[in-house]
């Protein structure tokens, strides 16, 4: 499926599993953090919507004006951080290098890459959104 031009329609009809759709301030911000820092591809960039994929793994980055009629749009918290006990896990990028790039896009650093007694070598970035970005890799 070319992400690039595919139509909201079959776009929406497409999707199987486990969805996931992140609510941001800045779709394009977010966006281009996510290209820099992950690797991420990001598709149909704009305003309000992006595709956003990490390995085989597709989702969403939606702006809250795209939420007016949204039952959740009146959960969002008027302060920031508001993605707090959310975190993602990206297995496949090197969380040191990820950590020594977060502050030119904007996260903040909340735990340094450190080897961890499950097997993972990881770290923990905030974004502005108060999500939790997980950088992982195998010991």
């Amino acid at each position: 499926m070319d992400y690039e031009t595919v139509s909201a329609t079959k776009f929406g009809a497409s999707l199987r599993g486990l969805g996931l759709n992140l609510l941001v301030r800045d779709v394009v911000a977010q966006s281009e953090a996510l290209r820099t820092l992950f690797g991420m591809c990001a598709f149909q960039v704009s305003r309000n919507f992006a595709i956003l994929q990490y390995g085989q793994q597709v989702f969403q980055l939606h702006a809250d004006a795209t939420y007016a009629t949204h039952p959740l749009v009146h959960l969002l918290p008027e302060n920031p951080p508001r993605g707090a006990g959310a975190q993602f896990h990206l297995f496949d990028t090197d969380p040191d290098d990820a950590a020594a790039r977060a502050g030119t896009v904007g996260f903040t650093v909340l735990q340094p890459p450190k080897d961890k007694p499950h097997g993972l070598r990881e770290c923990f970035l905030l974004c502005p959104d108060g999500y939790a970005w997980v950088p992982s890799r195998p010991l």
